[in-house]
């Protein structure tokens, strides 16, 4: 709630307004000191944090375990499945990728973003909101367009945006009726730099290296993370799926973090459940970055 808020940049004053009640009365809604959940409540603070149809899912799973009431509906398009034993599936799938201690999240064939786990929101906690290109909402449009994106991904154009943008270009090839896929080349179009990325930097890329250069699966990216113990560090996508995910369209894709050069290979100091460890198993096969 408190995240939300922040995304927001509202007070808890000014959530409070909107809920008519007491400013007092929501710092305790903050600090989990409500008794009894109802939906009247959950549906009213959805509304007062804005939340999409998906955030308030999830605030209803992870608040009272159970969906929110059919009566609930959001003003942009509804992620989630429709039928219940897909929405059970990717309820248990959260818990696997929140067991995961490395950046995970899912998409669609527009990266529009499913789901994501704790190690994700904290890669972007630094992220500063924008209307239509965070990356927990989409994740292609937050490559391209936000403004904190290259603060983030590191050797952000040549590393990011044109292996995206020579997928999406193969995407939208494919599905040239796709509304989403056409909303975001209208996006690009509209900026003179992304353009001239597509029309241009992407067919000389491809030509250069090859269409399998394209691939998210075993490419390696660097990425500034905003925990100091990690920092600059290298990252490999891994992109994978499932029967049950491949049926909802949905790929999964983890950012393997590599532990910094010099850097303790046990746990954190300090860590428990959600946060990084810098070692752990890996394959012998696999030299570690020091060796």
């Amino acid at each position: 709630m408190r995240q939300r808020r922040e995304e927001l940049g509202l007070s808890q004053e000014d959530v409070a307004a909107r809920l008519r009640i007491s400013v007092r009365a929501y710092g305790n809604w903050e600090r989990g000191l409500v008794k009894e959940w109802t939906d009247r409540k959950l549906l009213a603070l959805a509304e007062a944090l804005e939340m999409s149809e998906r955030q308030c899912f999830w605030l209803f799973r992870v608040m009272v375990d159970r969906d929110p009431p059919p009566t609930w509906r959001a003003s942009e398009e509804n992620r989630l499945p429709e039928d219940p034993a897909q929405r059970d599936y990717l309820c248990d799938y959260a818990a696997l990728m929140e067991s995961v201690p490395y950046p995970s999240f899912l998409v669609d064939h527009r990266w529009d973003v499913a789901l994501t786990n704790s190690a994700f929101d904290q890669l972007f906690q630094t992220v500063r909101p924008h209307p239509t290109a965070l990356p927990d909402d989409n994740f292609l449009r937050f490559v391209l367009f936000h403004p904190d994106a290259a603060a983030v991904l590191e050797d952000h154009e040549p590393a990011w945006c044109v292996p995206l943008l020579a997928r999406f270009a193969a995407a939208l090839a494919g599905s040239p009726e796709d509304e989403g896929l056409r909303s975001i080349r209208q996006e690009v179009a509209r900026d003179p730099f992304m353009e001239a990325a597509y029309r241009y930097g992407v067919p000389h890329w491809l030509s250069k290296h090859g269409a399998e250069a394209a691939e998210q699966d075993g490419a390696v990216r660097t990425v500034r993370h905003p925990d100091p113990r990690w920092g600059l560090v290298r990252c490999r996508m891994v992109a994978e799926s499932s029967r049950m995910l491949d049926g909802m369209g949905l790929t999964r894709i983890t950012l393997v973090l590599s532990a910094p050069q010099g850097a303790p290979t046990g746990p954190v100091p300090g860590g428990g459940a959600g946060t990084y460890q810098q070692g752990g198993a890996r394959l012998r096969a696999v030299p570690s970055l020091g060796e």
